[in-house]
């Protein structure tokens, strides 16, 4: 009898594998078990939707960010005059507070004034120099945030910006108090601005060192402050473009 004529179910060949339990082969269900089971509530549409979008909104924001960087990225001088307008008034503000806690520990008569500064003038020269640089490096932190924030990007260049407007005006009065005259100084006649504590007359090698000092600091000052500025507006694009 060929295999064709097999009947089933006649004893022959319809017994299980070698090795393979009769009882286990013939258990209900025993067909069902060869299939891997899926978790409940698995939904692998939903899983692989999730893991196709997720890179497209990460790359939606970088996106968005870079054409909105590419037209009104770069200095904004606009800005950055704001943001020296903010670090002048800082550091005015500052100079008398720092003034006032002077009178405040007793030096508020003049003879007192001149009485420590002439016993202790080393001292007093160290702790003046340190406390500008304290007042500018604030001062124009809070100018370079102001212009970091009107601009939006590039904020190291923003804090640039301040710095550089700090600088020109610097120079415009100087000529200026030079052509018309000492009444003309007008960063020299305010006595509330924080200026170096060096004699204008000499250029000596204390005065060059305290000098690059104060461009050093400030210049950081700015820098990091407009930073600061441009950090918040891209916490406000990861919350409405997604992170």
């Amino acid at each position: 009898m060929s295999t064709s004529d097999r009947i089933p179910g006649d004893g022959r060949d319809d017994r299980p594998p070698a090795g393979v339990d009769r009882s286990a082969a013939n258990a209900p269900g025993a067909a069902d078990r060869t299939t891997p089971a899926v978790p409940v509530g698995h939904d692998e549409t939903t899983a692989a939707h999730r893991d196709e979008t997720a890179a497209p909104d990460r790359n939606l924001r970088h996106e968005v960010v870079a054409r909105e960087k590419e037209e009104y990225g770069g200095i904004k001088f606009g800005s950055a005059f704001f943001g020296w307008l903010t670090a002048t008034g800082t550091a005015v503000l500052l100079t008398a507070l720092v003034a006032g806690a002077g009178a405040a520990l007793g030096l508020g008569a003049v003879e007192d004034v001149e009485q420590t500064a002439q016993e202790n003038a080393e001292t007093i020269g160290l702790i003046g120099a340190i406390s500008i640089l304290v007042i500018l490096f604030i001062a124009y932190y809070c100018g370079g945030y102001v212009a970091g924030r009107m601009a939006r990007f590039s904020g190291a260049k923003q804090g640039l910006a301040v710095w550089l407007w700090a600088i020109v005006i610097a120079i415009v009065v100087a000529i200026i108090g030079a052509i018309a005259g000492a009444q003309w100084n007008i960063l020299g006649n305010l006595n509330s601005f924080p200026r170096l504590p060096i004699n204008e007359g000499a250029l000596t090698t204390t005065g060059i060192v305290t000098l690059v000092l104060t461009l050093v600091v400030s210049l950081v000052g700015a820098i990091l402050g407009g930073l600061g500025g441009m950090r918040f507006h891209r916490k406000v694009d990861r919350a409405g473009l997604g992170r």
